[in-house]
């Protein structure tokens, strides 16, 4: 009876009317983002909190001086990824992934389109950078059927109108991944049409203060949750019981999803890439994972550890191959700092030990940001020369690998720290501890 409107209407009734990362206090508002456990958390932990309005003008004023750079008349995205880099709007991002419904045109002179689901137009309207909202841009056989070839030639139609208003008649377009129908039909309206990808990935590498902020905001959320599996990590439980926490713990911040499920224990852990599935993990064994976590913000944070289970202790050879995987990537973290070449990278690296070189994991480090992205650093025998011929810049951030497991083994430890690039250096922003039992320290 005595409940005030203005008290139920909020996120957080104990707050103003904007919340700590500079958006509305409203339990109604359209766009997705952290819950009130995850603003206790930060605001615990002393994080400050991104201002997502300069977050998002950031990316915005980023790509398009990226598109002016190349010549291009504009850049023309499909991924749902590059989708919500342009616009922070997000729309079953899973399903759009499979099912190419979203698409978003920004013009040299920086006008943004974007054509949504039909009955979803304003799903980015909390953005005022997004200019218009249509629909129109599903050129997928399951909901166009044998006119697909209909609804390209409409759709660039209306991208050749835009570019003549806002791009200057460019005919430059870049393009990141269009269904073949939209390519033929861009290509039939005169477009010379370029790889979009290549724009994206660049853009996205440098982040600015504001999604660093979002980042470590992101990655504490993370090693909460994580912290939470660890707990229920025993003997008795299941990979998938396990595993499902991490999902819990993520969604209750208002994280987005997990990538792929790349948890497994015991002899499953060897070879790696086995998926989490039903099996019992078993008193005194390994657990290795590796998060691929969409967490809040939309912020990816990548990292990897292993665990010791039971009530017994691990073998002289899982904490030799602990320590030397630790070894690894913090020896290999030092060679990081701005103007260092990504294949120098490479070329330097700590070496593994013979026999563990058939499994190593599949890059030495790669980039991250709203997921795994550009660049990927390779190991030296699988390095193409001239592939990843650039500098490292502040305000890039890696993830730093190891996997270390022999050919034929019943386990292998992994391990993965995500770092910042600063103008001096680097930063560390995991702090998740390694496992002190398998680094032979407890």
């Amino acid at each position: 009876m005595n409940s005030h409107y203005s008290h139920t209407r909020k996120i957080d009734p104990t707050k103003g009317a904007r919340l700590g990362d500079n958006t509305p206090n409203d339990a109604d508002r359209i766009e997705i983002g952290p819950t009130q456990l995850a603003f206790r958390e930060w605001e615990a932990a002393g994080l400050e909190l991104p201002d997502l309005q300069e977050m998002r003008r950031f990316r915005w004023q980023r790509l398009t001086q990226h598109v002016v750079d190349r010549d291009y008349g504009g850049l023309l995205m499909f991924d749902p990824l590059n989708i919500r880099y342009a616009t922070d709007s997000t729309n079953m991002q899973l399903w759009n992934t499979h099912n190419p419904f979203r698409a978003v045109l920004l013009c040299a002179d920086g006008y943004m389109v974007i054509w949504d689901y039909k009955n979803s137009p304003f799903l980015s309207e909390f953005n005022p950078l997004v200019r218009e909202a249509r629909s129109g841009a599903d050129l997928f056989y399951f909901d166009r059927g044998d006119k697909i070839d209909v609804a390209a030639d409409a759709l660039s139609n209306e991208i050749r109108i835009l570019i003549d208003k806002h791009g200057g008649g460019n005919m430059r377009l870049a393009v990141d991944k269009p269904m073949i129908h939209g390519l033929r039909a861009l290509e039939a309206q005169g477009f010379t049409v370029f790889a979009g990808e290549e724009l994206t990935e660049k853009a996205r590498s440098i982040k600015g203060p504001d999604e660093i902020k979002a980042m470590r905001a992101s990655c504490f959320a993370c090693e909460m949750a994580v912290a939470e599996m660890e707990v229920a990590c025993a003997p008795g439980k299941s990979e998938d019981d396990v595993w499902s926490v991490l999902h819990a713990e993520n969604i209750k911040r208002g994280g987005e999803w997990i990538e792929t499920r790349l948890l497994t224990s015991g002899p499953r852990t060897n070879p790696w890439f086995q998926e989490c599935g039903p099996r019992i993990i078993q008193n005194n064994e390994i657990v290795s994972f590796d998060t691929d976590l969409v967490g809040a913000y939309g912020i990816c944070c990548d990292i990897s550890r292993s665990w010791w289970v039971g009530d017994g202790k691990p073998r002289p050879d899982m904490i030799s191959a602990m320590r030397h995987a630790h070894d690894h990537i913090m020896t290999n973290m030092e060679m990081l700092k701005p103007g260092v070449n990504i294949q120098e990278l490479s070329r330097n690296t700590h070496v593994l030990d013979s026999k563990y070189q058939a499994q190593k994991y599949g890059c030495l480090m790669h980039g991250v940001g709203l997921c795994d992205e550009w660049p990927l650093v390779a190991y030296p025998d699988k390095m193409v020369e001239g592939a990843f011929d650039y500098n490292l810049e502040p305000g890039m951030t890696l993830c730093v690998e190891a996997l270390v497991g022999e050919v034929g083994g019943d386990f292998s430890i992994k391990l993965e720290d995500q770092v910042l690039i600063t103008e001096t250096g680097y930063e560390n922003l995991t702090k998740y501890p390694f496992d002190q039992q398998l680094m032979g320290t407890l």
